[in-house]
């Protein structure tokens, strides 16, 4: 009984290291002070600086003025996300 039930619990352990993101988790963000905006004549947005991913490790992307046009209205910043294929980094982007 005893080593059935220790059998159990290895089984569900291998389960769970599979579901485990091999990827290093997403760094803490890096506060930026946003400088006054250019003077243009359309309008911009501040995007802020955010985490992505190149393939083998994260960069840091400045935030920066973007124009207004064209973005949601929401900033979201770029995570992993387990799909039937396996772990995909979705990028930062803006969405409504």
């Amino acid at each position: 009984m005893m080593v059935a039930l220790l059998a159990v619990g290895l089984l569900a352990g291998c389960g769970q290291a599979a579901e485990t993101n091999p990827y290093p988790p997403v760094p803490a963000l890096i506060q930026e002070t946003p400088a006054k905006p250019p003077v243009t004549a359309e309008a911009l947005m501040w995007q802020p600086g955010h985490w992505d991913w190149n393939g083998s490790g994260y960069v840091w992307a400045k935030g920066q003025y973007v124009p207004a046009a064209g973005h949601g209205s929401l900033w979201m910043p770029g995570w992993w996300s387990r799909t039937d294929a396996g772990w995909v980094w979705q990028a930062p982007h803006w969405t409504s």
